[in-house]
């Protein structure tokens, strides 16, 4: 790759993270295989742009990269190894030693093995990676779903586990592109999104839902039937419930992707429901209801 790595996605140096992700993705998507089947112009331009990103979207690669150029490539990127190589080039001057003590370069460190590596046969690296984003619905989201994918020119069978969220990252190790000089491959990084759902709301692992009750079924209790991503659940519903009042059903919610983590739970909201007048009867059966308040409901009321 002779190109500068900036200049291959079309931004300036002093880009930020957010203008380096915005180009990727813009060219990952116009160049990538599943867009240009058989197109093996387009299939090396997408690795090359992956290889990029793989540098330029890690604060400690592009660093090493701002320094350096692509010579940090020949050390992988290695910390050490750049401290090493920036103490021999300080020490230049005097190429009549390479002594790590003279060079200041860490005890021990194999300069003939290093700059063996830099200047003559280059060593194995790792595939770069592939990232990619995948949409789910709430209900896909909490009970996990397996999904089929295409990238890098492979079918792929991902499971996504129970419990992801808008942002969670799910990693395929070894699904990347193949390595170079017999390194390993790179991996599959799949960025999860999850679309809002029209009767629940999710805050972390619980989940909230509206429970619309009848009159009755507030006033004198009741046997509910509730759906629930996992199943029907069977509510039992106090006498004299009120609209707000909050009923929990354990460990009905998201599970946690934390080892350890419990699953949250699931919050119904009583929601009374009072039934459009229809007839004397139902007017005069409500008018007699008015009766059993003994107090002003409204009497707490006051700004």
């Amino acid at each position: 790759m002779s190109d500068n790595y900036y200049d291959i996605l079309g931004i300036p140096p002093k880009a930020s993270e957010a203008e380096i992700k915005k180009a990727y993705r813009r060219l990952a998507k116009k160049h990538h295989p599943d867009v240009n089947p058989n197109d093996k112009n387009a299939e090396e331009k997408f690795k090359e742009l992956n290889k990029v990103f793989e540098v330029l979207g890690d604060k400690k690669k592009r660093a090493l990269y701002d320094e350096f150029g692509e010579e940090a490539e020949s050390f992988g990127f290695d910390e050490k190894k750049a401290e090493a190589y920036r103490a021999y080039k300080n020490a230049a001057s005097g190429f009549g030693s390479t002594s790590s003590y003279e060079t200041g370069a860490p005890p021990g460190f194999d300069f003939e093995t290093f700059f063996g590596q830099m200047f003559g046969r280059r060593a194995p690296t790792k595939g770069v990676d592939f990232h990619m984003r995948m949409t789910l619905n709430l209900a896909e989201a909490v009970r996990g779903v397996t999904r089929k994918i295409q990238i890098g020119g492979k079918n792929l069978s991902v499971t996504i586990p129970a419990g992801v969220d808008k942002g969670s990252q799910v990693r395929l190790g070894g699904q990347g592109a193949p390595g170079e000089r017999g390194g390993p491959p790179g991996d599959l990084y799949i960025e999860i999104d999850v679309l809002p759902h029209p009767l629940v709301k999710r805050e972390g692992s619980d989940l909230y839902m509206d429970l619309p009750l009848t009159v009755r079924e507030a006033a004198l209790g009741a046997e509910v039937q509730v759906p629930t991503f996992t199943g029907n659940v069977t509510v039992s519903v106090l006498p004299g419930t009120q609209s707000g009042t909050r009923l929990r059903l354990k460990q009905r919610g998201a599970p946690s992707l934390k080892k350890g983590g419990t699953t949250g739970h699931l919050y119904l909201i009583a929601q009374i429901c009072v039934p459009p007048v229809q007839n004397p009867t139902y007017v005069h059966a409500v008018e007699h209801l008015e009766t059993a308040y003994k107090t002003n409901v409204r009497e707490r009321l006051k700004l």
